[in-house]
């Protein structure tokens, strides 16, 4: 999957499309999501142009990674995910369900999230 300068992610943080933002620094923004799988639905995306979790792990700087997932685990305390539990997600390219191709965290949490996955 080929990074798209026009996915939403990317407008999003151009400022072409707005968000409910809940964080942000020099590394990542943190919003919630418009079509939510659980009581809390919370998209973490790293601000540069990263396609997946693989592309950035290999092309992210370590400060840029340091700092993308040190907001991920801010983003969850502060929003109460950690006293209960939570999800995070990463789909990755097709068969991984992966919608925008900006790599991007989904957490999950406010209520129980259940199985996985219940079709196997």
């Amino acid at each position: 999957m080929a990074y798209d300068d026009n996915n939403i992610f990317a407008k999003i943080l151009r400022g072409e499309i707005p968000c409910n933002k809940i964080y942000e620094d020099d590394f990542s923004l943190a919003f919630h999501d418009i079509a939510p799988k659980a009581k809390q639905h919370i998209l973490v995306i790293p601000k540069g142009a990263y396609t997946d979790i693989v592309d950035f792990g290999a092309n992210g700087s370590a400060e840029e990674i340091k700092g993308f997932y040190s907001a991920v685990s801010k983003i969850a305390k502060d929003e109460g995910l950690t006293q209960d539990g939570f999800r995070s997600i990463a789909n990755t390219g097709n068969f991984g369900g992966q919608e925008v191709p900006h790599y991007h965290i989904h957490l999950l949490g406010g209520e129980p999230i259940g199985a996985l996955r219940s079709n196997v």
